[in-house]
């Protein structure tokens, strides 16, 4: 894991002031209701210019009795006061166009879609056309393996991106497999944003394919392994596929290990990646299925849990995570301590929600 190094002069008494940009999809409302009950963090700001005006209370009833955040009121974007940082929750696309505004009023950015993710012009052009009105970088960070990003602009990966990161990463930078990786990733209805057109009755009951090839998220992971490997990115299937649940990812990744390589080798490297990452937990030698990673486990919690399997030279690996939490808001709350140099956990449950 990365050390966990505070900019210099980032602590301070008061708590730090925050601002949720978009703060009625279901990545903002999460990030509400963390950011209200984190020791370190004032909400300051939520913005919405459909639901302007409204209060937390009215748009989100989930949160209505919260003392404090239930009683805020959403206001325009164009009204962002000035805070420390500004957590980026808008739908893709948007972010971009408002940038100068943000970044005139906010000392940090943290942007939880996924304008500025992709680095290759070409890529950025087809996924996220947008992203071009802005001419500043953004510090790709996954907080367990990336130092403390010093920009001001910090884009966070997507939910089935990082679990697919926390995945294969282990095997990839020690070079243990092959070039070619089979990725499955079975992921929740939340996934699709609150404004999803999919009627539950389609989904109840129900496991379907969502996309076999061309998931926007394709380029990122092959963008970000391709940095574990040294540069070299493997030839990555990645197919989604949706779940009849509301919330968590479960990834399953399919790999040939190298001539030579060991399931003791395997074991080793995914030991040493994960043996200080507080949120991400290694489920070692799983014997029965409640061994291995499941949405029962996460779900809830900031937890990743990943288990790896060898057998015949060949190697399956299973992670799973709450998309809302340690996909999304989760994560950003864990940069954002890891920013201010407050304890990495603060504000963040451990614990996944049953039954």
């Amino acid at each position: 894991m990365a050390e966990q190094t505070a900019p210099a002069g980032a602590q301070q008494e008061r708590p730090f002031t925050v601002a949720v940009l978009g703060g009625t999809g279901y990545t903002g409302a999460e990030l509400i209701r963390l950011l209200a009950e984190h020791p370190n963090a004032e909400l300051a700001f939520l913005s919405s210019e459909r639901s302007a005006g409204q209060s937390v209370a009215s748009v989100l009833p989930w949160l209505r009795n919260h003392p404090v955040a239930g009683k805020l009121k959403y206001r325009p974007l164009d009204e962002l006061t000035e805070v420390d940082v500004a957590f980026g929750c808008l739908p893709g696309g948007q972010l971009p166009g408002k940038m100068g505004l943000v970044a005139e009023r906010a000392k940090r950015v943290l942007n939880l879609a996924g304008d500025f993710r992709l680095r290759d012009p070409e890529q950025a052009a087809a996924h996220y056309p947008a992203s071009a009105a802005w001419p500043e970088p953004f510090a790709y960070h996954v907080p367990e393996f990336d130092d403390v990003p010093e920009n001001r602009f910090v884009n966070l990966p997507g939910c089935m991106a990082v679990s697919t990161i926390y995945a294969l990463r282990p095997l990839l930078a020690a070079g243990l497999v092959e070039d070619d990786v089979v990725v499955d990733a079975k992921t929740g209805s939340s996934g699709s944003g609150r404004t999803s057109n999919e009627h539950p009755a389609d989904r109840a009951g129900n496991f379907r394919v969502h996309k076999l090839f061309g998931h926007r998220h394709g380029p990122e992971i092959a963008q970000a392994l391709a940095d574990y490997a040294g540069g070299a990115a493997p030839r990555l299937q990645f197919s989604t596929y949706s779940l009849d649940t509301p919330r968590g990812i479960v990834i399953t990744a399919y790999s040939r290990l190298r001539p030579g390589v060991t399931g003791l080798d395997v074991r080793r490297a995914y030991a040493a990646s994960y043996a200080r990452t507080p949120f991400v937990r290694l489920r070692q030698s799983p014997k029965s299925p409640q061994d291995f990673p499941m949405l029962k486990s996460v779900v809830g919690s900031n937890v990743a849990e990943v288990a790896v399997s060898v057998r015949d030279g060949r190697c399956v690996i299973v992670a799973a995570l709450d998309n809302l939490l340690k996909g999304a808001a989760g994560q950003a709350v864990q940069v954002f301590n890891r920013l201010h140099g407050l304890p990495e956990a603060t504000g963040l449950p451990f614990t996944a929600v049953a039954p």
